[in-house]
């Protein structure tokens, strides 16, 4: 278990419109057991005793409910909601702005609610043992196996499964090699996959620790039979 002193400034990202959801409104705002789903985010941030601070990024018309739910649940480590942007890249960076070089900063999708805080502590012994690692991710082994395909669908390669690995959330960075990242892919009108993508085309060192298959993101109707 981790004993150090460094603790985590967690970026939610609630900004998504939902549209594969097809829902009406953004997914993260949709209802499990009576609450949001990015509420269980906030819940488990909220308890965990390696978590500093929250900034939430969401739609610029969701701020003030968001804020208000903060309020209602007595979620006192949200210390900002923010402004999202048109891609979740964008989103992340404007939070990214509030904060500091040298914090450790984790990014965590509002619409995997399943997280864990076993997660964190992990992510705190990499970056505490190892100042050569910029960043740790949490990740799962794949279970099917994978195809290459051509534009016309037909097979060019079956790699071996073994050296692939399906990223979840969250993603944990030094904070100056995130910050640098993020301002590097915008001067250069790069759009990554996801945060880490973005550290290692700048030559960032990142680690996969292996995490759980129910660590889901709800991203289509079909996956709320998991919820």
């Amino acid at each position: 278990m981790y004993s150090g002193n460094s603790k985590i400034t967690l970026i939610v990202a609630a900004a998504g419109v939902g549209k594969r959801m097809n829902l009406g409104y953004p997914k993260q705002f949709l209802e499990i057991n009576g609450k949001p789903l990015f509420l269980n985010v906030l819940e488990t941030a909220e308890k965990s005793r390696y978590i500093e601070e929250v900034i939430v990024v969401t739609g610029n018309e969701s701020i003030e409910f968001v804020k208000e739910l903060c309020k209602i649940n007595n979620l006192l480590k949200v210390s900002k909601v923010v402004k999202g942007g048109e891609e979740r890249q964008y989103s992340i960076e404007n939070a990214l702005e509030y904060c500091e070089d040298n914090s450790i900063i984790g990014v965590q999708d509002g619409v995997r609610p399943f997280l864990k805080e076993k997660y964190f502590s992990e992510a705190l012994n990499i970056l505490d043992e190892n100042i050569y690692i910029d960043g740790v991710v949490v990740g799962v082994p794949l279970k099917d196996t994978i195809k290459r395909i051509n534009s016309m669908g037909e097979v060019i390669e079956t790699p071996k499964r073994d050296e692939f690995i399906a990223v979840h959330t969250p993603q944990i960075f030094r904070g100056k090699i995130l910050k640098e990242a993020y301002k590097k892919a915008r001067l250069e009108k790069f759009l990554g996959t996801d945060d880490s993508s973005l550290v290692e085309r700048i030559g960032g060192r990142v680690k996969v620790i292996i995490g759980d298959y129910d660590n889901i993101k709800v991203t289509t109707i079909e996956d709320l039979k998991f919820l």
